[in-house]
C-alpha cells in the first residue's frame, strides 16, 4: 500500500535503516499479506473510525474513575540535551503536519543522545513511592515517543535503551511495572504510533511500518503482567494509517480489562484534553494530562506550577468528572527533579487531609466554575470552594435532594444553610473561607442521582441585589489585532491576533461600580496552562489596577470584583474601563474568550 505523503524518497541512511528494521521483522512478507485481508474485510478508509465502546467498559473505568489522579512519566535520552521529547528533533517528520520550528536539536545529535544515556540513579520503587505519597494511584510511562527510542528490549528494532550501543542495555519499564504494581498501585504504558525515526513510515513501505507497530504492542502486553491502560498519541492521523481497528482489537485479546484512550482513531474508553483542563462532562469519561513544569520531558531551571496552582488544576478537574494525569520528566541519571518530588509530597499531604472529597467520587451535581465545584459519593456532596463567596455566602442551585447537614470538611464546624425550590444558600461568614481551597460537605436525605450538572449556564452573579446587572451591552471594545463579536443576549466573543501579550478593553462610557467578570474558555489549545488569565480596571485608561490572576487553562471564569469597606468586603469596584490580558512572555498567542459578561450596580 503506498501512501501519498511527503517524504517518499528515500535516502541511503534510510535504505540501510529499512535493512535493519527487515531483520528484525521475520516473516513479514506473510504477515503483511494476511494483515492487507483483514483490512480490505474491514472497509477501512481515510476518515477517523471510531468503534463501538464495549458493553462493559463501565465497569473495567470503574476503578480509573475512582482513583482520580495518575502520575504520567515523559523519560529518554533527550533528557541529556534538557529538550522536548520528540518535538525537540529536527528534521523530517513523514505523516506529521506540523514541521521542526524553532530551536531544535540537530537530528545527528538526537538520535545519537541514548549512547550518552546512563540513568544509574534509576531506581523504579522509588518513583512508585513518590507517586503514592502524592495521592495518585496509578503511573503510566512513556514507553516510545515519537522520535521512536523505546525503553523496553524489543525485538523490532535496535534503536532502544538494550542496544550494544546504549551504556545503560537494561530494560526500563519492566522494573518499573513490577515496583508499581507492587506498590498497589496500576501500570499503564503510553504508546505513541508516529515514530520519525522510522524508516518506513509513510513510504511506500508503510505496511511494513504497520507491522513494527503491532509487534511492538503485542510486546508490550504479552511480556510485561497486566497493562491496566494504554495511552496512545497518534497525531490525529486516520484509523487506516495504523491500523488502528485492528491494534486496538489485538490489545484487548491479550488484555482484556485494559482501558485504551482517544487517541488511535477511535474514541474508546475515555477523552483526553492536553494541558488544560477539560470542560464539565459527567457522561463521557475523560483525562486532563497536564505537566508539573513547562515542558514533559525534563528541563533545567523549568519552570514549576506552584502547589496553589497544583491543587486548583486538580479540584477543577475532578469537580467536572474527569481524572488528572500529572507529568514529570525524569533527569538523566534516572531520578525525579528533587524539587518536584517536595511539590509532588505536598500535593500528597493535602489529598491526606481532603481525599475524601476526591477519591471514589463523580462530578456533579453543581456546574463548577472559576468559583470552585462539587463532588459526591452516595448521600455526600463536596463543594470545593476556589474563591472567596461574597459576604461569605455561597449561593448555589436548586437541588432535587433534601440537605440534612451542612459541615466544613476540616475542622467539622457546621454551616448554617438554606434550601428552597430555586436555590440552596450556605452561610460561610466573613472568615469561613481558606485559600487555595476550602471544601464543604452536605449531606442529603438519600444518594445523589448520577448525571446532574445543576446551574449550567447560570452564573452565581446572577443576584441583582449583591452585583446589579449585565453592563457589557454598552461598552466599547478594543481588541488586539482581531474581533470581538456581540452576541444576540448581549454578551462578547472575542478572538484577538497573536501577541506577546493579547487584550481586550472595555470601555464602559463612564465610572461604573463594577461587581464582576465572567466568561468561557474557547481556547483548546495544547499551552493554555502555561499563561495566567489577568485582568485590570482603571478610572481613567492610563493608570490600570490589576484585580485577578488565574490560569488560562480553566474552562471558565467567574471573578467577583470586591473592595473593602469599613474592614468588610463587599461586591463593587469603581471604573471605566476593564481590560482583559495575557502573558505571554517571549513567545505569542491569541486570547480567546466566549461570552464575556461584565456585572456593575
Amino acid at each position: 500500500m503506498k501512501i501519498n505523503s511527503p517524504g517518499n524518497s528515500l535516502t541511503a541512511q534510510s535504505r540501510n535503516k529499512t535493512a535493519q528494521y527487515k531483520k528484525l521483522l521475520p516473516g513479514v512478507a506473510l504477515f503483511l499479506g494476511q494483515l492487507s485481508c483483514v483490512f480490505a474485510a474491514a472497509g477501512l478508509s481515510a476518515e477517523p473510525v471510531t468503534a463501538p465502546l464495549a458493553p462493559d467498559t463501565a465497569a473495567r473505568i470503574a476503578w480509573w474513575q475512582d482513583a482520580k489522579f495518575g502520575l504520567f512519566i515523559h523519560w529518554g535520552p533527550v533528557s541529556v540535551a534538557g529538550a522536548e521529547i520528540g518535538w525537540s528533533r529536527s528534521g523530517e517528520r513523514r505523516g506529521c503536519k506540523w514541521p521542526d520550528v524553532g530551536k531544535c536539536v540537530p537530528v545527528e545529535r538526537y538520535d545519537n543522545l541514548y549512547k550518552e544515556f546512563n540513568p544509574v540513579r534509576y531506581d523504579p520503587a522509588e518513583w512508585a513511592a513518590v507517586a503514592k505519597a502524592a495521592g495518585m494511584k496509578y503511573v503510566v510511562l512513556t514507553t516510545r515517543h515519537h522520535d521512536g527510542f523505546s525503553l523496553w528490549d524489543t525485538q523490532a528494532s535496535d534503536y532502544k535503551i538494550t542496544s550494544p550501543l546504549s551504556p545503560y542495555r537494561k530494560d526500563l519499564v519492566r522494573p518499573l511495572a513490577e515496583a508499581t504494581r507492587a506498590a498497589g498501585l496500576r501500570f499503564g504504558v503510553y504508546y505513541s504510533q508516529p515514530d520519525w525515526h522510522h524508516p518506513d513510515a509513510y513510504t511506500e513501505r508503510h505496511d511494513v511500518y504497520k507491522t513494527y507497530l503491532a509487534q511492538q504492542l503485542r510486546e508490550l502486553m504479552t511480556g510485561y503482567g497486566r497493562i491496566d491502560l494504554v495511552w496512545f498519541d497518534g497525531l490525529n492521523k486516520p484509523a487506516a494509517d495504523y491500523g488502528s481497528i485492528e491494534l486496538n482489537r489485538m490489545i484487548r485479546e491479550l488484555q482484556p480489562q485494559i482501558l485504551i484512550n482517544d487517541r488511535n482513531a477511535a474514541a474508546e474508553d475515555f477523552a483526553t484534553p492536553e494541558q488544560r483542563v477539560g470542560a464539565m462532562e459527567v457522561n463521557r469519561p475523560w483525562e486532563t494530562n497536564m505537566t508539573i513544569c513547562r515542558q514533559w520531558s525534563w528541563k533545567p531551571d523549568d519552570t514549576m506550577k506552584s502547589l496553589d496552582e497544583c491543587l486548583r488544576i486538580l479540584v477543577t478537574t475532578v469537580t467536572g468528572g474527569g481524572n488528572l494525569l500529572f507529568n514529570v520528566g525524569p533527569m538523566p541519571d534516572g531520578r525525579i527533579e528533587p524539587r518536584q518530588v517536595e511539590r509532588l509530597k505536598e500535593i500528597g499531604a493535602w489529598m491526606e487531609q481532603n481525599g475524601s472529597a476526591i477519591y471514589r467520587t463523580r462530578g456533579g451535581p453543581w456546574a463548577n466554575g472559576s468559583w470552585g465545584g462539587s463532588t459526591y459519593r452516595d448521600n455526600k456532596i463536596f463543594v470545593h470552594l476556589l474563591q472567596n463567596p461574597s459576604l461569605g455566602r455561597l449561593k448555589l442551585a436548586a437541588l432535587p435532594h433534601t440537605l440534612t447537614a451542612a459541615r466544613f470538611l476540616n475542622g467539622g464546624a457546621s454551616i448554617p444553610f438554606t434550601q428552597t425550590d430555586t436555590a440552596v444558600t450556605l452561610e460561610l461568614g466573613p472568615t469561613g473561607f481558606r485559600s487555595p481551597v476550602t471544601i464543604l460537605e452536605l449531606t442529603t436525605d438519600e444518594p445523589v442521582k448520577p448525571g446532574q450538572v445543576l446551574g449550567r449556564g447560570a452564573s452565581q452573579f446572577d443576584d441583582t441585589a449583591a452585583f446589579g446587572t449585565h453592563c457589557q451591552a454598552v461598552a466599547q471594545v478594543t481588541v488586539t489585532s482581531g474581533e470581538a463579536k456581540k452576541e444576540a443576549d448581549a454578551r462578547w466573543n472575542v478572538k484577538t491576533g497573536g501577541a506577546h501579550q493579547p487584550s481586550v478593553t472595555f470601555d464602559l462610557g463612564s465610572v461604573r461600580d463594577l461587581t464582576a467578570f465572567s466568561a468561557f474558555s474557547v481556547d483548546h489549545s495544547a499551552h493554555v496552562s502555561d499563561v495566567d488569565l489577568r485582568l485590570s480596571l482603571s478610572s481613567d485608561g492610563e493608570t490600570w489596577t490589576e484585580v485577578y490572576r488565574g490560569n488560562y487553562g480553566l474552562p471558565q471564569w467567574e471573578v467577583p470584583l470586591t473592595s473593602f469597606v469599613a474592614g468588610i468586603e463587599q461586591p463593587g469596584r469603581p471604573a471605566r474601563y476593564l481590560r482583559v490580558w495575557l502573558d505571554y512572555g517571549k513567545a505569542s498567542g491569541p486570547l480567546k474568550l466566549g461570552k464575556v459578561t461584565l456585572y456593575a450596580r
